[in-house]
């Protein structure tokens, strides 16, 4: 079940940044520093630290629904986890290299606080996703991955 739960609160916490970053008293004014966004769209810094454009409030937006949507299956948030773990480890990385790359080729900005912040999702994702043994996590997702009568239901 923690592994459900973990999807659930990060979808949760990223729909809830990803609608946050579209709120403008939340996002404070770039200081000059616009780090050649070819997307300036709604460019600052939510709570006066994270940096964050139309496009990077959209991906969180994508990443909550995501996450809400596969909580119900045990399967399908070890996948979440996974992906999540992958990604945000590669845009923590992204985030210190030089320009373009610590941009997205100048469509989401993943710089200053956002680096320790993706790298901190990352490893949180990688524990549920690969750490977390299926025997003691499953919980009632058992019967979620099961057809009435308990039988496993086949995978598309």
């Amino acid at each position: 079940m923690a592994t459900r739960y973990f999807a659930l609160i990060m979808g949760i916490a990223f729909l809830l940044v990803g609608v946050l970053g579209f709120v403008p008293a939340l996002v404070s004014e770039p200081t000059g520093d616009m780090h050649h966004l070819t997307v300036q769209a709604q460019h600052g810094y939510l709570l006066g630290l994270f940096p964050v454009n139309v496009l990077h409030n959209l991906v969180h937006v994508i990443f909550g629904i995501w996450g809400i949507a596969v909580y119900r299956s045990w399967n399908g948030a070890v996948m979440y986890s996974r992906s999540v773990a992958i990604i945000y480890a590669l845009f923590a990385v992204m985030g210190l290299l030089p320009e373009p790359v610590n941009t997205v080729f100048g469509l989401v900005p993943i710089y200053h606080h956002d680096v320790w912040l993706h790298a901190v999702i990352a490893a949180a994702a990688a524990y549920f996703g690969w750490l977390v043994h299926p025997a003691t996590d499953r919980g009632d997702a058992r019967t979620a991955d099961t057809t009435p009568s308990g039988t496993p239901r086949m995978s598309h």
